[in-house]
């Protein structure tokens, strides 16, 4: 057996008005970040806008990557690690479901 630690600092942060703060509590980790969603729901109901204004009004720049849909597609979690590398982005942020979030987890580990 090999002896190691593992630390894996995950974040969820879920409640009512979650969706002003994100962009102070991600400036709090990262100037730059993917932001990572779904798609249709997060604009009719507002969030995205929401979501990327709070990210402006705290000087977080962001490259988006949505489109996950139920069981997430290698191909997409690919593309995720692809733009992380191209653009230096170290933290993402997954606006979303569950999803969302095992896409970004996926992207994470890549």
């Amino acid at each position: 057996m090999i002896d190691f630690r593992f630390l894996c600092p995950t974040e969820i942060i879920f409640g009512k008005g979650a969706e002003l703060k994100v962009g102070e509590e991600t400036k709090k980790h990262a100037n730059r970040v993917l932001l990572h969603y779904g798609g249709g729901h997060i604009k009719k109901s507002g969030l995205y806008d929401q979501v990327t204004d709070s990210l402006k009004k705290a000087g977080v720049e962001y490259i988006e990557l949505p489109g996950v849909k139920p069981t997430p597609r290698l191909s997409l979690v690919r593309k995720g690690i692809r733009l992380c590398r191209e653009h230096g982005l170290n933290f993402i942020l997954a606006v979303g479901g569950g999803s969302v979030i095992d896409s970004a987890k996926a992207i994470a580990l890549g």
